[in-house]
């Protein structure tokens, strides 16, 4: 199995198990964490395990995890690829409000590039939306104008969140798409034939809530797989979305130096097919 993955026509070369910064944040993703210094400590260790890919958004705080990068990290090393999503943004109640127009895209592009401290941006993705999914409506209008944050040199390359296969295809059309993020881990598998597109295509497929998110899996075959194999279940979620596609890549969160371990030696965890199959019948 492959600890690295390149998407078709990029020269980024990403391991395969990256970083979420969601948690880094206060809680419900908004404010500041209790504790700075135990964020900034949890990024360096991630670099220092190898961990050469970041996925965050200047609407996490807002704005919060964006300034602990900069802080834990720049100058950032040649090999760091940072990903950010747009097309929300927070409401004064830590509402999650659609902020898809032009003027709103541009605007967040450069809150990224200045709390993270760059000029430009590796990765960007359209956060389409749909707070329970995607809502299948047409994503051409927000491609367009991150196009043309693209052709400005403030964008590398594009990605998509929260899309189904169809929007995936409007997008296409309009722009090279590099990575795909929704929602999938072992419980909820909705997207199982696009990973295979993707995968066909040469695109990166990310899975946000990898171990469940708010509510973490729970599943008897996921413990007792773990206990024979002496990891904890969430390993075994890890190593089994690892093992799903060659494409796929991971973001597990945590705000634990702890925990950030335990999820990089999912890594090194491989699953033989008998076990496989039990798992996929969750």
């Amino acid at each position: 199995m492959s600890k690295h993955y390149t998407p078709r026509n990029t020269d980024l070369h990403l391991n395969r198990i990256g970083y979420g910064a969601m948690q880094l944040a206060g809680p419900h993703v908004w404010g500041p964490p209790k504790d700075r210094a135990a964020a900034v400590a949890v990024l360096r260790a991630a670099m220092e395990l190898g961990v050469n890919h970041i996925d965050t958004s200047d609407f996490y705080g807002p704005h919060v995890t964006n300034q602990i990068i900069r802080e834990a990290l720049h100058p950032y090393r040649d090999d760091l690829t940072i990903v950010t999503k747009i097309g929300f943004r927070r409401g004064d109640d830590q509402s999650w409000l659609p902020a898809a127009s032009a003027e709103e895209l541009r605007s967040a592009v450069h809150d990224n590039l200045r709390n993270l401290g760059l000029d430009v941006l590796d990765v960007v993705n359209y956060r389409a939306p749909g707070l329970e999914g995607a809502d299948g409506s047409s994503i051409a209008e927000p491609l367009s104008a991150m196009l043309r944050l693209k052709e400005e040199g403030l964008i590398r390359h594009i990605g998509l969140s929260n899309v189904n296969a169809e929007q995936v295809a409007e997008a296409q059309r309009i722009t090279d798409i590099v990575c795909v993020q929704n929602h999938y881990n072992l419980a909820h598998r909705k997207d199982d034939a696009l990973i295979d597109t993707l995968a066909a295509q040469g695109i990166a497929y990310v899975p946000f809530f990898p171990l469940g998110g708010f509510s973490p899996l729970q599943s008897d075959v996921l413990t007792q797989t773990a206990a024979a194999l002496h990891a904890t279940p969430m390993q075994v979620a890890l190593a089994w979305l690892l093992q799903r596609s060659p494409n796929m890549l991971v973001i597990p969160g945590t705000s634990s130096v702890a925990h950030l371990r335990e999820n990089v030696a999912a890594g090194a965890l491989e699953l033989d097919a008998a076990t496989v199959q039990a798992l996929n019948a969750i």
